[in-house]
């Protein structure tokens, strides 16, 4: 077993804030209206404490809190589920859990919380799942954590993504839950020119919101259901979905990667298409146009809000707490480029009034978890990752 829990520094977030410029454009594509793009910039002028509860880990990808203090499970992309506990012990690898590919950005991805889980210990995963042919897809998988935190049992896929791909990329790769006997499940259309396509194909789960029952059956109610194509499909023409968060009211938001340029906020809805490949605030890396050259068009959703140059978004949460309660209601979302943390707060009417970027200097922040009292928790992406905890400089 090992052990961390070291005070790092006190960082002026504010100082941060103020220096912060946003870059050169890839594109220069006008906003569909003046919330959509560069918020004005704030200043929370607080000092957090970050303390490392423990390092040592290979890329970690997703953490959750277990209920009643019982420690996080925390991820990593190499395929290790672990146990740490509060006072920063950290468990050898948690028997049980499923093989995946970890090639590329394949992996052992997502950890969640089960909404059951007081009663029947149920969490769930999301990982690149290895399939015949060297091939591999998107899946989430439920399974019973043992009392002990050593083992998981009745491992069972809940989606698995089809068709299988032969590219290693773009596995998008969150599951939340919005409190009604369903999970969201993100998926990605990796990468590849011909794959990307797929994103608004219905036949295929490239690209999409999933939406699936507890035990993996499509609700009745999902949009496409008795029509052709996929019944779990909730929403399309995304292009690689890492950061998914249900709000206060139970409503689902998503973050999605834009090539150079574009990254989108989204509020995704029942049957809705969200215009990738064919539309983008972004372009090729390359510099040649996405899709129609277009960043809107007939039959596509607008971004709730876009960035360009990219934050290169991961996990996200909602803050709610005593501790930062300033922030109460805000999105805080990881960045793995340029780095640190994202806040965007939102008006009344769910559009974003200001941005300010946080822990600037701390690299690439794979995930971000709310804690009860309103510190947080965040994961830097590095071959020796960290969990991190942020709280306030005065307890």
């Amino acid at each position: 077993m090992i052990r961390h829990a070291v005070i790092l520094a006190a960082l002026p977030l504010g100082a941060a804030a103020q220096t912060f410029t946003w870059g050169e454009r890839n594109t220069d594509f006008a906003p569909a209206f003046d919330a959509q793009f560069r918020a004005p910039l704030a200043n929370s002028e607080v000092e957090p404490r970050t303390e490392t509860l423990a390092g040592g880990l290979e890329h970690p990808w997703g953490i959750a809190v277990l209920p009643g203090g019982a420690g996080y499970l925390v991820t990593e992309r190499s395929g290790a589920l672990r146990h740490l506990s509060e006072d920063g012990t950290l468990s050898e690898p948690i028997e049980g859990t499923p093989e995946v590919l970890a090639r590329e950005q394949g992996g052992l991805l997502d950890v969640a919380i089960g909404p059951t889980f007081d009663e029947d210990r149920t969490i769930y995963v999301t990982y690149a799942k290895p399939l015949e042919g060297d091939m591999s897809a998107t899946a989430a998988a439920r399974m019973v954590l043992a009392d002990d935190l050593a083992s998981v049992s009745d491992v069972r896929d809940i989606f698995v993504q089809a068709p299988p791909s032969p590219t290693p990329m773009h596995y998008g790769s969150r599951i939340v839950f919005p409190g009604d006997g369903t999970a969201f499940v993100t998926t990605g259309e990796h990468f590849t020119q011909e794959e990307r396509d797929y994103a608004q194909d219905r036949d295929k789960t490239y690209g999409k919101v999933i939406r699936v029952g507890l035990d993996g059956t499509a609700p009745d109610d999902n949009p496409f259901v008795g029509e052709d194509g996929i019944d779990t499909i909730w929403s399309l023409g995304h292009r690689n979905l890492q950061a998914a968060a249900i709000d206060g009211d139970g409503t689902l938001w998503t973050i999605e990667h834009g090539p150079a340029g574009g990254d989108e906020l989204n509020r995704p809805e029942a049957g809705l298409n969200y215009g990738w490949p064919v539309v983008s605030y972004g372009e090729q890396y390359g510099g040649d146009p996405v899709g129609s050259g277009e960043a809107s068009g007939e039959g596509f959703e607008q971004p709730v809000y876009f960035w360009d140059p990219v934050i290169a978004p991961s996990g996200m949460d909602f803050h709610e707490g005593d501790a930062f309660s300033d922030w109460n209601g805000d999105i805080l979302v990881g960045s793995l480029y340029p780095g640190g943390v994202v806040r965007l707060s939102l008006d009344d009417e769910g559009l974003v009034e200001e941005e300010e970027r946080l822990l600037r200097d701390i690299g690439r922040v794979r995930d971000v978890e709310v804690m009860e009292d309103g510190s947080f928790l965040i994961l830097t992406d590095f071959e020796n990752g960290s969990v991190i905890r942020v709280s306030p400089s005065d307890g």
